[in-house]
């Protein structure tokens, strides 16, 4: 028996899709504004997961360029019929009030590991797309609607239910009348759907409720496709509303699968909040339940109960994937695939492994705040207490210059700690605060140092304290600053506020330079590693 520990893909990894194929299990989660596109990752055991690409890694079937904060890449459907991968998705260009602009595609392949399709166009009508594939042979393309008529949550689209239309893979699109078989229980918010065929039912499974504290798993059934669906009795058959106890929260959009061996489970997205606040830097991640079928045909999880566990098991024999480096030194000719860029791909004069080696050279480029070109490649949090620390050899000229270590949200909330200089030249460590568009600069005109040699920066978070550190030597650290409240880069501190975000915490390097000289910083390494609690 194989112990399975929730979540089991950290940090912001939401909207898991899965498949078996053979002995191997792909799962697929959305990535919003970060590039490439998709985050896949493969498993043997349903606890060992690795990434194993990004299928939307080429600017031709993914363009993000000017996308909002939280827009961008949601909810992939990841599928597998006849040897051909299919994956379904949204790219948000626009969140702005009642109108949502949600560009529904898909990408193929033979070869899930390789090289995908350029996308073909479905629809806009709404988010969360998913494929599902008929014992008949026809395809289905079912998604929520959006409605811009009254009815919605202020400032919001209409979450209108489940629409459905065929789709036509000779001639790649949609055909036939669209139509909506699914309005959603009366808790509302019905997004996420997937359908399934089992012992002659139609299986609809979706998300309600908002995908924050009131998030929930619904199914529903039918005989017939179209429907109509009829609502599970007990309403939501997974859910973590009702106890803020539970370490597990937000647990919704999950997807159904079994495994080789006959058991049945579920992937859902979940999010782990700090006691203390109730916030999430980590965002929304993967976790996975066991469920069985009632003797009246219901899907159950197997703890009797309709909150998640912490940990399941399966008789599956574990197969672990060897434990990656806590150090990358930028020898391979490659980035680990950890890292991601902001909405598009990197060029070679923005970022570059080629022009010093083993060193990662990023040229400066617009600001942290931008929707457009920044040099900046970060990897997500994975703990709630880590350090992270780099070297950065950058030698400034003008304070319109920078370059360092960034803790990132979106554009409206980071934590920076970076080199420049001041009016006079001389060359300074600056620790930036971006709190909703509110800009501290924590260490006044900065602290002077050195004009050349390697500077060092690190940051220590531990729960909802970062403090931040810098070293000439690598030996001796020196304070920056008094301790940040880390807990702001989260979904929840937005929603306190009013404001709708569904990505999470990252930390990296990155380059800014408004002189136009795009004045480049090279850095020597990036460590990432746990800390005890």
């Amino acid at each position: 028996m194989t112990t399975i520990t929730n979540p089991v893909i950290p940090g912001f990894n939401p909207d898991p899709s899965i498949i078996r194929v053979g002995d191997a299990y792909y799962i697929a989660t959305s990535t919003f504004e970060w590039f490439p596109g998709i985050c896949l990752y493969k498993s043997y055991d349903l606890k060992n997961w690795q990434r194993i690409a990004y299928p939307l890694n080429r600017k031709s079937q993914l363009n993000m360029i000017g996308n909002p904060d939280s827009g961008g890449i949601y909810a992939p459907c990841l599928s597998h019929d006849g040897g051909r991968f299919y994956l379904i998705f949204t790219d948000v260009k626009n969140v702005a009030g009642r109108f949502w602009d949600t560009n529904n595609y898909m990408v193929t392949t033979d070869d899930i590991e390789g090289e995908w399709s350029e996308p073909v166009y479905l629809h806009s009508r709404g988010i969360d797309p998913s494929l599902f594939h008929h014992s008949d042979g026809t395809k289905w393309l079912v998604s929520m609607e959006m409605s811009h008529m009254d009815g919605g949550e202020p400032g919001f689209p209409k979450w209108n239910g489940i629409i459905i239309q065929q789709y036509d893979e000779q001639t790649k699109k949609l055909v036939g009348e669209c139509r909506k078989i699914y309005a959603g229980s009366t808790l509302g918010i019905t997004e996420g759907p997937h359908i399934y065929e089992i012992n002659g039912w139609f299986y609809l499974l979706t998300a309600e409720g908002g995908t924050f504290y009131n998030h929930g798993v619904t199914i529903a059934r039918s005989r017939h496709l179209f429907g109509p669906y009829e609502t599970d009795p007990v309403g939501q058959m997974m859910t973590s509303r009702y106890d803020c106890r539970l370490p597990l929260q937000r647990v919704g959009h999950a997807d159904l699968f079994e495994n080789s061996i006959g058991e049945w489970f579920i992937v859902h997205l979940c999010g782990r909040p700090l006691p203390s606040k109730g916030r999430s830097p980590m965002g929304r991640e993967t976790a996975i339940q066991q469920v069985y079928w009632s003797d009246d045909g219901w899907l159950r999880l197997v703890n009797g109960k309709t909150t998640p566990e912490m940990t399941v098991h399966t008789q599956l024999e574990e197969r672990a994937w060897p434990a990656p480096p806590v150090r990358d030194e930028f020898d391979s000719p490659t980035l680990p695939l950890h890292y991601q860029s902001l909405r598009i791909p990197l060029s070679e004069d923005m970022c570059t492994l080629d022009e010093r080696k083993g060193w990662l050279r990023l040229r400066g480029h617009e600001s942290l705040s931008s929707h457009h070109y920044q040099s900046l490649v970060a990897r997500r949090q994975t703990d709630f207490a880590f350090t992270a620390q780099t070297c950065v050899d950058f030698n400034p000229r003008s304070f319109q210059q920078m370059a360092g270590l960034v803790c990132f949200y979106d554009t409206t909330n980071y934590i920076y700690l970076y080199l420049s200089c001041d009016e006079s030249g001389e060359r300074t460590v600056n620790l930036m605060v971006n709190d909703l568009n509110r800009f501290s600069m924590l260490t006044g005109e900065g602290i002077k140092i050195a004009r050349e040699g390697y500077v060092y920066l690190r940051v220590n978070v531990q729960d909802d304290r970062a403090n931040y550190y810098y070293s000439l030597d690598e030996e001796t650290w020196i304070p920056v600053g008094d301790y940040v409240e880390y807990s702001k880069l989260s979904d929840e501190y937005f929603k306190e506020r009013g404001i709708e975000r569904f990505t999470g915490a990252f930390v990296g390097m990155c380059c800014q330079d408004f002189t136009g000289e795009h004045r480049y910083a090279d850095f020597d390494y990036f460590h990432y590693a746990a800390n005890n609690r």
